[in-house]
């Protein structure tokens, strides 16, 4: 009971916090991913992944 409580509290907090954080690495890959239009595209857009083009 109590945790259900705590959850009601802060759940809007912790959307918030997510909305102001910004995405993180994997949510970017994916988007970068995603956006591909061809599977040479996507291939590429790995290969870039894999070079760390989001871990800098």
């Amino acid at each position: 009971m109590y945790l259900e409580k705590e959850k009601k509290m802060f759940g809007p907090i912790r959307k918030l916090a997510r909305a102001v954080r910004g995405k993180s690495v994997q949510e970017r890959e994916f988007d970068y991913l995603s956006d591909s239009v061809s599977r040479v595209d996507l291939e590429f857009r790995q290969r870039e992944i894999d070079r760390g083009m989001f871990r800098r």
